[in-house]
């Protein structure tokens, strides 16, 4: 588990790790790599979520992502064509989306294909409600498998994939906090 001691509790740090044992099971194979990132967000939960949730529009908070075309409605199974920004080591990514529970906030995404080398790629993000400085706040956690790329070691490829997350995270924080600050805490739609 990877995340910083932010001086949160360590009722806090037996809370995640329990969510983390929840939520975040990952099959391990021989050659991928698995992390869990944590981020508390100083934004209720249901305005996080609005974000996340937002399978077909994953650019609302993902800096790297230009565009995104969904295709069919919101549900198991569906897919979406991811188109990354320039500066990566890719162009597009095909994702189906595996999880997506409106009532324990998480969602669950596998790259089916793309021009890049996350192959086997499957992530899992969940919410949920701490108090941060006396108003509500949502702790975020994000893990993810990976095969480990012909060439790379698994801390090169865990490495890549964690500071992506950690870009991914912040930039939902910085966008979460902003509309929190304007007191808008119910779920929006952007």
């Amino acid at each position: 588990m990877n995340g910083h001691s932010n001086g949160f509790s360590s009722a806090a740090a037996v809370a995640a790790a329990e969510h983390i044992r929840r939520h975040h099971l990952h099959e391990i194979g021989e050659n991928q790599c698995s992390s869990t990132l944590i981020k508390h967000m100083k934004a209720p939960v249901p305005l996080v979520w609005s974000l996340v949730r937002r399978f077909d529009q994953p650019q609302k908070y993902k800096p790297f992502v230009s565009r995104c075309i969904a295709q069919g409605n919101l549900e198991i199974g569906s897919l979406r064509e991811v188109y990354v920004k320039s500066g990566l080591p890719a162009t597009t990514s095909t994702e189906r989306l595996e999880l997506l529970d409106d009532n324990e906030h998480i969602l669950s995404i596998r790259i089916v294909c793309g021009d890049h080398r996350l192959k086997n790629y499957s992530s899992i993000i969940s919410l949920h409600p701490e108090i941060i400085n006396g108003r509500p706040g949502t702790l975020v956690i994000e893990s993810f498998v990976v095969d480990v790329p012909e060439g790379n070691t698994q801390d090169e490829t865990c490495y890549f994939v964690e500071a992506l997350i950690k870009c991914n995270l912040k930039s939902l924080a910085d966008i979460s906090e902003g509309l929190a600050i304007q007191d808008r805490t119910e779920p929006i739609d952007l």
